[in-house]
C-alpha cells in the first residue's frame, strides 16, 4: 500500500456579483483508493454542495462565491492499494467482449482525434502483438516522440496538434496516446491526480495528466509523460479528455491564480505502508 498526503491551495478574485465555481480536485471514491483523512478551508466561510459519479468515482464540488477574494484549501490522506499483474499475462479484449461502460472510451472526442491516427497507429503498432505490451509500446513511442515543454501547449491543444509540434506537457501527452489507443480499438481514457515524485526541473507541483487503458480484468494505468512514479498518483478526475474534468470550472466574473499543490508519501513498514517506486509490474486501482 502507499500512502500519499497532499495539500492543494487556489485562490481567485471574485466579481462585484459573486460567481459559481465547480471543482474536482478530491481523491476519487474507489474500491482501491482510500481518503482516510480530508479537510477543506475556504476564507468566505462556504458550504459546498458535493456529488459522486458511480461511474468513475469522481466527486465534484459546487460553490456560490461572493465578491471578493476566494481561497481554498484541501488537504488529504489517501492509501492506495495497487492490483499488481504480470505485464505479459494481460490481453486486450475483443470489441465484442467490452464491458459496456468501457465502449465510449473507444470513440474520438474534441481532444483525442482518434480517427484521424487510424493509418498511423495501424503502421506503427498494427502488426504488434496484442495486450499490454503493445499498449506500452504506444506509450514509449509517444514519450520518445514528444518534448515535455512548459508553456508549449494551451487548453485547447489536442492530439493533432500535439503530433505536429513534437512539444506539450503531461495533458498533451496523454491525449496523443489515448488518441493512438482507441484507433487500435483499444479503450483509453483521460485521468487527472497529484503525483509524487517528479523531477523539480520540470517546475513547480502541478496536477498531473495520465492515461488508463482497458485491458482483459481492468483498467491499467499509464504515464506517457514520464514525469514522476506512477505508483505515487492519486487519481481525482476520469473521463474521455481534459474537457471533462478540469479541475475548475468557473462561471462568472473570476480572475483565478495558478493552483499550488504539494505532495509528501508517507512510509511505515509495520503498517505494510511503502514509498512509491518505479515497479515493473502493470499496474491498476479500478479493477473488476
Amino acid at each position: 500500500m502507499t500512502r500519499i498526503e497532499h495539500h492543494i491551495a487556489l485562490q481567485y478574485q471574485i466579481g462585484l456579483d459573486g460567481a459559481d465555481l465547480i471543482f474536482n480536485i478530491h481523491a476519487a471514491h474507489m474500491a482501491r483508493q482510500t481518503v482516510s483523512q480530508e479537510r477543506l478551508q475556504t476564507n468566505q466561510g462556504l458550504v459546498p454542495q458535493m456529488y459522486t459519479d458511480p461511474a468513475t468515482g469522481s466527486r465534484f464540488m459546487r460553490l456560490r462565491a461572493r465578491p471578493g477574494l476566494l481561497q481554498l484549501q484541501h488537504h488529504a490522506t489517501v492509501d492506495v492499494h495497487h492490483h499488481r499483474v504480470m505485464p505479459d499475462l494481460l490481453a486486450e479484449v475483443p470489441v465484442a467482449q467490452l464491458p459496456f461502460d468501457t465502449l465510449t472510451y473507444l470513440n474520438p472526442s474534441r481532444y483525442c482525434q482518434s480517427d484521424q491516427f487510424s493509418q498511423l497507429a495501424m503502421a506503427q503498432f498494427g502488426m504488434l502483438p496484442r495486450g499490454y505490451r503493445r499498449a506500452q509500446a504506444i506509450r514509449d513511442w509517444v514519450w520518445q516522440r514528444v518534448s515535455f515543454t512548459a508553456n508549449t501547449s494551451n487548453s485547447n491543444t489536442s492530439a493533432v496538434e500535439t503530433l505536429d509540434s513534437g512539444l506539450g506537457v503531461c495533458r498533451d501527452f496523454a491525449h496523443l496516446m489515448i488518441a493512438l489507443c482507441r484507433a487500435l480499438c483499444i479503450p483509453a481514457r483521460f485521468t487527472t491526480g497529484t503525483d509524487w515524485g517528479a523531477d523539480p526541473a520540470l517546475g513547480p507541483p502541478d496536477f498531473h495528466a495520465y492515461v488508463e487503458v482497458y485491458l482483459e480484468g481492468g483498467w491499467y494505468i499509464f504515464d506517457p509523460s514520464g514525469t514522476a512514479i506512477p505508483m505515487g498518483f492519486v487519481r481525482i478526475g476520469t473521463g474521455r479528455d481534459a474537457a471533462d474534468v478540469p479541475f475548475a470550472s468557473l462561471y462568472g466574473e473570476v480572475v483565478a491564480q495558478p493552483p499550488v499543490i504539494h505532495s509528501r508519501a508517507v512510509s511505515n513498514d509495520s503498517l505494510g505502508i511503502f514509498l512509491p517506486w518505479h515497479c515493473p509490474d502493470a499496474l491498476s486501482t479500478d479493477t473488476r
